[in-house]
């Protein structure tokens, strides 16, 4: 068996010299090399952007959507939507761990990859599955994680259903919980959303009682589910596209204060300025929406005169897994909200 560079670019059909995640095909054969491991996928988690794109693309209907996915991998050797760029991530079970890998796994255990799948070599036999309110795909099929990967054993004290929830947006919490800092003022978009909730209950925790947190959202549904629940201290209603109309709700419930911090996790496109408008001189303007468009962040905060420090949301963080696995164990309206939505 044969060992392969740790970042998997030995896949990567084209183009040449790039990673896998940048290709725009990877070789998706499934016998590995002596530093892969190969899982037995049960479920795929489409990134939210990209699986509102499909259904936009597509239809509300599971068949096509279905058929989409099982396009998308055919042609790229992995599941990368070719309109957002973006993937999702997966839980299955491991078939098989290469000889060279010295890891706390054995075949049979139950993990999910913290990876992207827009570089996860992935092979499609059959969809069983589309489960539409949660993007999640269930298939039979198999995919390969890099020496480089990393990934989550699947937790005995909740199902595997409520981690995969979890899980998938395991970064913008645990991103979260590092930047807000007590006292902080704290404006998340998207805040009704399965990331903007876990953000909520993140920023909320750590500003503590001097801080404020503020959720914006599109409807009076996404208000009263955040104000019933208790997850922030406002909420205001205000679309995400229409950048004059948040920053003037947002000031409103701040007393008229911009924020120490602006968190973007909607799942549409336009929404950068939207994001940095209500931050202060030298504030943080994060950025976990795969609909970002950078060019939009940086050259709008140039055309308004905002210095503001403005962050790629990297899905992965040390500790990003136990952190956002201990929010659902930490409130117990969270979970129950997870398992009765995601689940």
């Amino acid at each position: 068996m044969a060992k392969a560079n740790k970042y998997g670019i030995h896949r990567v059909i084209s183009p040449q010299g790039v990673l896998p995640q940048a290709a725009t095909k990877i070789d998706n054969n499934m016998k590995i090399y002596s530093n892969e491991i190969l899982i037995d996928v049960q479920s795929l988690n489409i990134d939210s952007a990209s699986f509102t794109q499909i259904k936009n693309d597509v239809g509300a209907d599971a068949d096509k959507i279905a058929t989409r996915v099982m396009e998308i991998v055919k042609e790229k050797g992995k599941m990368q939507n070719p309109v957002t760029g973006s993937g999702g991530m997966l839980i299955g079970s491991i078939a098989k761990i290469g000889e060279d890998l010295d890891i706390d796994l054995k075949v049979g255990d139950k993990i999910a990859t913290l990876v992207s799948l827009s570089l996860t070599p992935l092979k499609i036999e059959n969809v069983k599955a589309v489960h539409m309110n949660t993007d999640r795909v269930d298939i039979e099929g198999q995919a390969i994680l890099f020496e480089t990967g990393i990934y989550a054993k699947l937790p005995s004290d909740m199902t595997e259903e409520l981690a995969l929830a979890a899980l998938d947006v395991a970064g913008a919490p645990a991103q979260t919980a590092k930047l807000a800092k007590p006292g902080d003022s704290v404006l998340i978009l998207g805040g009704a959303g399965k990331s903007g909730m876990m953000c909520c209950y993140e920023a909320k925790k750590r500003v503590g009682p001097t801080g404020k947190v503020v959720a914006a959202v599109i409807n009076e549904e996404e208000r009263d589910k955040l104000v019933s629940s208790n997850l922030c201290h406002e909420v205001v209603i205000a679309d995400a596209t229409k950048p004059i109309e948040v920053l003037e709700k947002s000031l409103v419930v701040n007393a008229g204060q911009e924020y120490d911090l602006s968190i973007n996790v909607v799942n549409v496109p336009n929404t950068e300025m939207s994001t940095i408008l209500p931050v202060r001189d030298a504030g943080i303007a994060y950025f976990f929406s795969m609909a970002t468009s950078f060019t939009k962040a940086a050259l709008g905060a140039e055309g308004v005169g905002k210095d503001v420090m403005m962050i790629v949301g990297n899905g992965y963080t040390k500790g990003h897994a136990e952190i956002t696995l201990e929010a659902l164990r930490e409130s117990p309206v969270l979970r129950k909200i997870f398992e009765e939505k995601y689940v």
